[in-house]
């Protein structure tokens, strides 16, 4: 899946990690509530150890291409 992903490039969450890591500088982490399966996002950038970090209504978190989908 993470041939076709490219910074801007719209996704959809499909499902929610344990915890969600915040994309700040010093990274955090939160209850999956923050977002919503189904919620819609644009990738920002590519971070080491696998993770995207994708902009939600709520803020930008990291996350494995596991739990969400391009929508393009």
């Amino acid at each position: 899946m993470s041939e076709e992903l490219t910074v801007g490039s719209k996704v959809r969450v499909v499902a929610l990690p344990q915890y969600v890591k915040t994309a700040d500088t010093m990274p955090m982490l939160r209850p999956p509530d923050v977002i919503q399966i189904g919620e819609e996002g644009i990738i920002v950038d590519r971070r080491p150890g696998g993770y995207w970090g994708i902009r939600f209504t709520r803020g930008t978190f990291l996350l494995e291409s596991q739990y969400f989908e391009s929508i393009q």
